[in-house]
This record gives structure tokens, C-alpha cells and sequence, in this order.
């Protein structure tokens, strides 16, 4: 059975997002994912050294920055590596990633002006997954994983 990566808030459990909340999807196809034993997760952020809770952040260029004005781009990349690592070697079908995040999100991320603006793009963790060769979805693309698991299971 091949595995995926997926957003630890996504998973559930211990809350890891920037505002100690969790994100858990409930869709039944996920949960039987999880139930099986297929999913990996991950939480770049925190594999990065970030705290739970923390100040919220946004990506701006190749930089993340956080609404304080801290530069958070060491911690963050610091994590991506991380989540890549696992992911190959638990050579991972694809990754199901949390939208919107400065991490994670696959299709949209905010703007960098705090103002709630999604533009498109992708997190730092999604990027290094697709410059792996990782194919990387959202939550909103249970379909395309549905899919992928009936061609390669």
C-alpha cells in the first residue's frame, strides 16, 4: 500500500497550526485513508523549530515572514527539507496538503499584507515536494488522490 504525506493539521491530533487550532478533515474517504494506515504526517512549521502556538506568517517572494516583521525562512525551509526526506523515504504516492498555508498551500497562499488576499502560489514545503518530483494536492483534490490510489494500489 503506498502512502501519503499529509498536513499533520489535516491529520488531527495535536494542533500544530500558528493558532494552536486544528484543521481535521472529516471526509470519509481521508478517514479511511487514515484508518488504514496510508497517511504520513507531517508539519514543516514545527519540523522547522516553530512553536504551537506562533505568530502567523506569510510568504512573500522566496522570504516567509511573519505578521510580527520576523524573518521565518530558515524555519520553514528547515522543515520542508524535512518533510521531503520523510517523504521519499517512505516513498510516498503524493502529498495532501493544507491550502492557503505559507508551508503547504499547493494553489493559493496569502499575499504577505495580512489583509486575508490569496494570490496564487505555493508554500516552501510544496515547492521543494514538486521540485522532488512529489505530486502535491489539497484538500479541496480528494478526487485526484482517490484516483491515483486506484491506479497504483
Amino acid at each position: 500500500m503506498k502512502k501519503i504525506l499529509v498536513s499533520q493539521c489535516l491529520y488531527g491530533g495535536e494542533p500544530v497550526r500558528y493558532d494552536g487550532k486544528s484543521k481535521a478533515e472529516t471526509d470519509p474517504r481521508f478517514l479511511k485513508w487514515k484508518e488504514e494506515g496510508r497517511l504520513i504526517p507531517v508539519c514543516p512549521e514545527v519540523f522547522g523549530g516553530l512553536p504551537t502556538p506562533r505568530a502567523d506568517a506569510q510568504r512573500v517572494g522566496d522570504k516567509v515572514i511573519a505578521r510580527t516583521g520576523k524573518d521565518v525562512t530558515f524555519e520553514y525551509m528547515k522543515g520542508a527539507h524535512e518533510a521531503v526526506r520523510l517523504a521519499k523515504e517512505h516513498d510516498v504516492l503524493c502529498a495532501l496538503m493544507k491550502e492557503k498555508s505559507p508551508s503547504c498551500g499547493s494553489n493559493k497562499i496569502y499575499d504577505g499584507t495580512f489583509e486575508g488576499n490569496l494570490i496564487d502560489g505555493q508554500g516552501t514545503a510544496v515547492e521543494l515536494l514538486r521540485k522532488a518530483g512529489i505530486k502535491v494536492f489539497s484538500e479541496e483534490q480528494l478526487d485526484r488522490i482517490e484516483e491515483l490510489i486506484l491506479e497504483n494500489d
